[in-house]
């Protein structure tokens, strides 16, 4: 099973839980790091995560991929928060980051720039766009290659 296959099994699998208990599932990677393989789930709610949080949505996966598990290879399974730089995965989480310092990368050039970090101040379906000191960028959003929350130092 390929890999974006095994993490849309594991979504259909916990979504109806993340869901009825207030969470948000955030992402899911599947990665191998040297010789080990690792299931991650980045899960978020209302207010933050804590650990007891990452403990019962740890539980309840395990059981699920005990009874069906997608993955052949053996694994270590991690849940957790996004963290302060969380990923902008959806529409819905740019929206919601309105006012917010991002980092974003596009595939190719806009303005002459790949990088843009900045204020988050308008997200309509088709452009992103940040303010960078005095200026806006308006990104079309099919261009963004990777978006997160910045912390600002």
């Amino acid at each position: 099973m390929s890999t974006s296959n095994i993490k849309s099994a594991i979504e259909v699998m916990i979504n109806p839980f993340l869901n009825d208990n207030g969470f948000e599932l955030v992402d899911i990677e599947y990665i191998k790091e040297g010789s080990n393989w690792f299931l991650r789930i980045f899960v978020d709610k209302e207010g933050g995560i804590d650990i007891d949080d990452c403990k019962r949505i740890s539980e309840f996966v395990s059981e699920e991929l005990d009874s069906n598990d997608p993955i052949t290879d053996a694994y270590f399974l991690e849940v957790s928060s996004p963290g302060a730089e969380r990923p902008l995965k959806k529409p819905d989480d740019v929206r919601k980051a309105i006012g917010k310092h991002v980092f974003i990368t596009t595939y190719e050039p806009i303005d002459g720039s790949k990088e843009f970090e900045g204020m988050l101040v308008a997200f309509d379906g088709e452009n992103v766009t940040i303010s960078i000191g005095k200026r806006e960028h308006a990104i079309p959003y099919n261009k963004v290659a990777n978006a997160r929350l910045a912390i600002v130092f």
